[in-house]
């Protein structure tokens, strides 16, 4: 029901950037959020990011806090994810996913978000 176009990985060194960009055709109602989740070799897939897409709030983790942001534009079917001054433990795939339900500040765990996109790959290099 949900189609994704995800765009923008790659490989960076360390204190570079990378832009995410991730559009979505749905052919299912009522979608809320949008937003990045990330997973690296041998870790359990956490979330980054996400926005709530009539709204504009901003969701983010701790840990990418003042060095990531998230955006869409004004379709509210593309959201974008700045990712700047990157360092090596930001690598890992990261996956576009989306919500039919905003939870406040709550829409944090993968149970919120209902489609996934096919992820991309970020490499940050030291």
């Amino acid at each position: 029901q949900v189609e994704f176009t995800e765009s923008g990985g790659g490989v960076v060194q360390v204190g570079g950037s990378l832009r995410l960009s991730c559009t979505i055709v749905a052919r299912t109602p009522n979608i809320y959020v949008m937003g990045w989740f990330r997973q690296a070799p041998g870790k359990e897939r956490e979330f980054v990011s996400g926005i709530n897409l009539p709204a504009g709030i901003e969701l983010y983790a701790d840990s990418v806090k003042g060095r990531f942001s998230i955006s869409r534009d004004s379709t509210q079917r593309t959201a974008y994810l700045q990712m700047n001054s990157l360092k090596p433990d930001d690598t890992a795939v990261y996956t576009c996913a989306v919500g039919q339900y905003w939870r406040g500040y709550w829409t944090t765990t993968t149970n919120d978000y209902h489609y996934w996109g096919q992820g991309t790959q970020v490499t940050v290099s030291s």
